[in-house]
């Protein structure tokens, strides 16, 4: 069995198991959920995106210093954009960062898979969550921008749920034809964004489906030892530690839960967009590494 095969049964198996849990047991209080779902986004969630120098040597053939920081300041310039309209216009944040999410979680799926089924896919891990918890999805997307943006959002996403739950039965089935464990993916990720809380269904597809995926692709891609694709992600990991040091003391005074909410939610969105920008070009190309590729060096800065 395949890498990427054995990890999309595990998958399905720990959504499963979450998903009983979901519904045999009373939900964990709000603090709880927190520190264990903002724990795993941040330790096997995160990660995956500091590989993207990898991705970035390969494809823009980083070779000198100068090169390095040129791509480090474009890359940082995107994320600071995502923040600035995260600040200026929360409504339009949330829009765009859900939008931009459904497109890139959609590239989790198989070669294969139609660009239907990715949309209906992705948009699944997005709009299910307020089909069975809409006041929980109101009160933390409220938390991230207000709820005066959090509302709207809401709203819409409960009227576009449950033809996106219906949508989603038929890729299912279609899958299951394909292949049974692509199938078996699909479905869990569906009922897992369903059924379990948001905050907690989000945490377990995003580490478990969405950053294990691309770790393993990004191997894959690279052709590198495992021990070097985690010196490569030491030094982004630091800076993005740094930067939420940061972020912690410039969020407006909240309270406790609601500023780790924003710093984790909103560091997700500034690094997604300079994130999809590098690797929806390797993704659309298959996965595949260009002609000549340059190996990275785990000495670059």
């Amino acid at each position: 069995m395949s890498a990427l095969r054995l990890q999309g049964l595990i998958f399905s198996a720990l959504a499963l198991l979450t998903i009983a849990f979901s519904l045999l047991l009373p939900p964990m209080m709000p603090r709880q959920e927190w520190i264990l779902a903002g724990g795993l986004i941040v330790l096997l969630g995160v990660p995956h995106g500091a590989l993207d120098p990898l991705f970035a040597q390969a494809l823009l053939q980083l070779n000198s210093h100068a090169a390095w920081f040129g791509f480090v300041a474009v890359y940082l310039l995107l994320a600071a954009v995502v923040v600035a309209l995260w600040w200026y216009s929360p409504l339009l944040f949330l829009i765009a960062f859900l939008s931009v999410s459904i497109l890139h979680f959609s590239g989790d799926l198989v070669e294969g898979t139609t660009f239907a089924e990715r949309l209906v896919y992705g948009g699944g891990v997005i709009t299910l969550p307020a089909l069975r918890h809409s006041t929980e999805l109101t009160r933390l997307f409220s938390q991230l921008v207000g709820a005066d943006a959090a509302m709207p959002v809401v709203a819409v996403l409960q009227l576009i749920s449950l033809p996106c739950l219906l949508a989603l039965f038929v890729v299912v089935v279609r899958g299951v034809r394909r292949d049974r464990l692509n199938g078996l993916e699909i479905m869990a990720v569906g009922l897992l964004t369903w059924i379990a809380t948001p905050l907690l269904g989000f945490a377990i597809y995003f580490c478990a489906m969405h950053s294990a995926r691309h770790i393993l692709r990004t191997w894959q891609y690279a052709g590198v030892a495992p021990r070097q694709m985690v010196l490569v992600t030491l030094l982004p990991l630091l800076a993005v530690i740094g930067f939420s040091v940061l972020g912690w003391y410039l969020l407006p005074p909240s309270s406790t839960d609601e500023r780790m909410l924003r710093l984790l939610f909103v560091t997700l969105a500034a690094l997604t967009l300079p994130h999809m920008v590098l690797v929806e070009r390797v993704r659309l190309s298959n996965w595949q590494r260009p002609e000549t590729p340059a190996r990275l060096s785990t000495s670059a800065p």
